[in-house]
């Protein structure tokens, strides 16, 4: 079970799919918990960016399929817009395609749509707190991919990381929480979320999972006897 947080702040949620039945049935499930509020709903991805804007929720329950503008390319535009707003992707299965895509493009991960209400509840309050919602199978192809070496442009300088945030990066390339780091490294889950937010804007990246792939790609791994 996830820990709900703190209940003075709730959790400001943008609905995102074009079958009003489900949507409405999201929103329903999400306005039973203390901790969430549903901010507004869309029925396509312009209609999801348009919202974003008006509301800058802390968490988009995002279709794929959509018309106008799908969920894929509504992603890009909020991340880009929105880098610190996070996604999460409302999925009938988790073998399309697409998925790979919306996680690259800087989704936090995904839910199915027959999952329980409390897998949403939950997945939704992970993904806010700055922890991706990605199964194994596809977290790996993911990192696979991140991990391959780039060209780096000799302009686009790096910024310095400081000695704290290399170790939270090490922590990262092993997939650990934010309850894991913090309780490694004797700092609250706030400071290590913090922490992570720098890391990711330094290193001019998306989510954990990218953060994940750069600290294996170029050396940050977890040593043995920090296991």
């Amino acid at each position: 079970m996830v820990d709900a947080g703190d209940a003075s702040r709730k959790i400001r949620v943008l609905v995102v799919d074009d079958h009003e039945l489900f949507r409405q049935g999201v929103c329903t499930i999400l306005g039973r918990a203390g901790d969430l509020e549903v901010v507004d709903q869309a029925e396509d991805g312009r209609q999801a960016v348009e919202k974003c804007r008006q509301h800058l929720p802390d968490v988009v329950l995002m279709d794929i399929n959509m018309p106008v503008c799908d969920g894929l390319e509504a992603t890009r535009q909020i991340k880009r817009e929105h880098p610190y707003v996070k996604i999460l992707i409302l999925t009938v299965s988790d073998a399309e395609e697409s998925l790979f895509e919306a996680v690259k493009s800087g989704a936090s991960g995904y839910v199915l749509k027959n999952a329980s209400p409390q897998e949403v509840m939950d997945s939704v309050r992970r993904v806010s707190a700055g922890e991706p919602v990605i199964p194994g199978n596809l977290a790996m192809q993911i990192i696979s991919e991140f991990s391959k070496p780039v060209v780096k442009p000799v302009q686009q300088q790096v910024e310095q990381l400081t000695e704290r945030e290399i170790e939270v990066l090490r922590y990262l390339s092993a997939g650990a929480t934010n309850k894991d780091i913090a309780q490694a490294l004797y700092i609250s889950e706030n400071t290590v979320r913090n922490h992570v937010r720098n890391i990711l804007e330094k290193l001019h990246l998306s989510n954990r999972v990218q953060a994940a792939a750069y600290a294996i790609r170029e050396g940050y791994v977890m040593k043995k006897d920090e296991d």
